[in-house]
């Protein structure tokens, strides 16, 4: 279809992924996923991911959105004890990074869904933001591993350093940061997340960045990420200190598993917010001072042996192109 001149697909059943409010900031297949071509109009990153297995999902390797990574130089900027600004949105098409921002609007669909604000109930599926409202919107976040090959990172070493609680919501979302200690000299490797709750098939979402903190950075290390567990209502249950992204509704690789109801009386969803043990807003008390910054933590694991050579092989299968 088309919208004030913008040739769009149909996004009734689209989702949504984050991207960066300034110009290229990192953002693994920006572009889409066709070497050489730069689709103002692509989808590719905000496809759902829903029982592959961990190679497949692990930053969006199923469609090959992890082989096109920004353009050299090209990084999402962390201000340490300050706060970045990104755009939601379910396509390109509907961001500042397309068409001179001509489709942009309070949502991430190009509309400014004035409905949104009246008491509703019933879910919402254009733009497809898996919620009945603002309020009970899941919350997303970022996090960031201290690694700047991406075969390097591992789920104990990429940390939830941010958390927005009652998103996604509109386009425009603003992050806080912490006292992030800098980046190696190639900058480190972070990552967006969302778990949708309810409304909808139970996914996940996991968009890769190339990031650096800037600023007057900290000195303390990140500290090695422990899986989330769920302990609304009960605080003294919830993982102190450094947790890892969700990863759940996998084949495998599923670090959180749930029964029952929440509090709500609705199947429990694992989400970024105090049901898993995170405050709304930065993550302070994910440091550590046993390692330097600029280390990555330990010894290789299985995991991280395994992602070692899944990455060499894709390289034999996936001709390296820069992604959006």
């Amino acid at each position: 279809m088309w919208r004030r001149g913008i040739k769009v697909r149909d996004l009734s059943n689209k989702n949504i992924v984050s991207k960066d409010e300034r110009v290229a900031a990192g953002m693994y297949c920006l572009n889409g996923t066709v070497a050489g071509v730069d689709n103002q109009n692509t989808a590719d990153a905000v496809q759902p991911l829903y029982e592959l297995t961990q190679d497949q999902w692990w930053f969006h390797h199923y469609n090959g959105c992890d082989e096109f990574p920004p353009d050299e130089g090209d990084f999402l900027e962390l201000p340490a004890n300050g706060q970045f600004t990104v755009e939601l949105a379910v396509n390109r098409a509907f961001t500042t990074l397309s068409y001179n921002g001509a489709g942009i609007n309070v949502f991430g669909d190009g509309e400014a869904h004035p409905e949104f604000y009246l008491p509703r109930t019933e879910c919402i599926y254009q733009p497809n933001i898996h919620t009945q409202n603002q309020s009970m919107a899941a919350g997303t976040a970022f996090a960031i591993s201290y690694n700047s090959d991406m075969a390097d990172v591992t789920p104990e070493n990429l940390v939830v350093f941010t958390v927005l609680q009652n998103t996604p919501w509109k386009r425009v979302a603003t992050y806080k940061v912490p006292n992030l200690p800098a980046c190696p000299s190639g900058g480190c490797i972070c990552a967006w997340g969302w778990v949708p709750n309810g409304c909808g098939t139970p996914n996940m979402y996991m968009q890769g960045f190339r990031c650096k903190v800037t600023g007057n950075t900290g000195s303390a290390a990140v500290a090695t990420a422990k899986p989330p567990v769920w302990c609304e209502g009960r605080p003294s249950s919830c993982v102190s200190g450094a947790k890892q992204m969700i990863y759940w509704h996998q084949l495998d690789g599923n670090n959180i598993e749930v029964s029952g109801y929440d509090s709500a009386g609705s199947p429990k969803s694992p989400a970024y917010s105090t049901k898993l043990g995170w405050q709304p807003g930065a993550q302070t008390d994910i440091f550590s001072t046993a390692s330097t910054a600029s280390e990555s933590s330990g010894a290789l694991s299985v995991f991280d042996i395994l992602r070692k050579a899944i990455h060499y092989i894709c390289i034999l299968y996936f001709f390296p192109i820069v992604m959006y």
